[in-house]
C-alpha cells in the first residue's frame, strides 16, 4: 500500500519533449495516466494528484534532476552518460521513436571514406551533439582527434566541414540515405526513469516512483500481445495446449456444461493468424482476441 504522503506531497516528474514525446505520452496513457495539454504547454496536466508534469528536453533532463529542480524524469542512457549525472536510475524502458530497437550513437563516415577503423581517424575532425561522450571514446581507443559541437544536422557536414560525425540512429536509414557509412558504434541507448538521490531516499516518493515504474513496465511488456480465450470439450485440452505457445501457463477453467472447459492465455499478436486455424481444427470453439494495456509479471 502506498504511503500517506506528507501534507500537499507532489512527484515532480520530468518527460521528454521533441521526439520522444509522443511515444512517451502514448506509454503514459496505456499505464492509466491522462496527461493533457501537452502540446500547448510545457507544465501538462495529469490526472494524477500526486504528479506534477514537466516537459523538456532529454538532453538536459538528467542534469535537472541530479540538481533537485525535479524528483525523477525519464531520459535517454546517453544523455545521463552524456552528462555524467549522478542519479539513482530505477529502471530501462524499452521503447524509442521509431521501432522498439535502442537507438545507436555511432561513429559514421561518408561511405567512399578510406577511413575502415576508429584508429584511422586520428588527427581528424569530429562533429557531435554528444561531444563528452565522443571524447571519452575516443580517449578510450588512445586516439586524438578534435571534436566540434554540432546543433544538429549533423548528417550533412561531412565530408565537407568535418571527416566524420557521431551520431545517434535506430534503424540507420537516415544514415544510408546519405551515403554514409558506421565504422563502429559507440553505445546504445534505451529511456530510463531515473530519480534525485534525495527523492529517492524519501519513502513516500520511493514507493510512488516503484508503483510507476512497475504501471509503465506493464504497459511496455503488453506490446505487441494480445489475449486468447476459447472454450473446448475437457477430452481434446491435451491436444490443443500443445499447439498453444503461452506467455504462462494458460488459465483453464471449468464451464457450466459438463466436459467443457475454458482455456485464457497471452500470446504474441503476430502469431495469432498462424494458430488460429490450428486451434479450430483441434476443437476450440467461441475463440476470442482482445487487447492488452499492461502485463505485469
Amino acid at each position: 500500500m502506498l504511503q500517506t504522503p506528507t501534507t500537499q506531497a507532489r512527484l515532480r516528474l520530468g518527460l521528454p519533449s521533441g521526439s520522444l514525446q509522443e511515444p512517451t505520452l502514448a506509454l503514459f496513457a496505456r499505464a492509466g495516466f491522462a496527461i493533457g495539454g501537452a502540446g500547448r504547454s510545457y507544465r501538462p496536466h495529469v490526472d494524477d494528484p500526486e504528479m506534477e508534469i514537466r516537459l523538456l528536453r532529454a538532453q538536459e533532463m538528467s542534469r535537472y534532476v541530479e540538481q533537485g529542480f525535479l524528483d525523477a524524469g525519464i531520459t535517454g542512457k546517453d544523455w545521463i552518460a552524456e552528462n555524467a549525472s549522478d542519479v539513482e536510475v530505477i529502471c530501462d524502458l524499452p521503447y524509442s521513436r521509431a521501432s522498439t530497437e535502442p537507438t545507436r550513437w555511432v561513429v559514421v563516415v561518408p561511405e567512399n571514406s578510406p577511413v575502415r577503423t576508429v584508429a584511422d581517424l586520428a588527427g581528424k575532425r569530429i562533429a557531435t551533439e554528444a561531444v563528452q561522450l565522443t571524447r571519452r571514446y575516443f580517449e578510450s581507443h588512445g586516439v586524438p582527434v578534435h571534436i566540434e559541437f554540432s546543433w544538429g544536422a549533423t548528417e550533412v557536414k561531412v565530408p565537407d566541414l568535418v571527416d566524420a560525425i557521431v551520431d545517434i540512429t535506430e534503424t540507420g536509414s537516415s544514415l544510408r540515405a546519405n551515403n554514409l557509412r558506421i565504422v563502429d558504434t559507440i553505445m546504445e541507448s534505451y529511456p530510463q526513469l531515473v530519480a534525485n538521490r534525495n527523492a529517492w531516499a524519501d519513502d513516500w516518493k520511493q514507493e510512488k516512483l516503484q508503483h510507476l515504474a512497475l504501471l509503465l513496465n506493464g504497459a511496455l511488456a503488453a506490446r505487441d500481445k494480445v489475449g486468447l480465450k476459447m472454450n473446448i470439450q475437457r477430452d481434446r485440452l491435451d491436444e490443443l495446449l500443445a499447439a498453444l505457445p503461452a506467455l504462462r501457463n494458460p488459465t483453464i477453467a471449468p464451464l457450466a456444461t459438463d466436459g467443457w472447459v475454458a482455456v485464457e492465455t497471452v500470446i504474441d499478436e503476430k502469431i495469432v493468424r498462424e494458430i488460429l486455424p490450428a486451434l479450430k481444427s483441434r476443437g476450440a470453439e467461441g475463440i476470442i482476441e482482445y487487447p492488452l494495456n499492461k502485463v505485469v509479471y
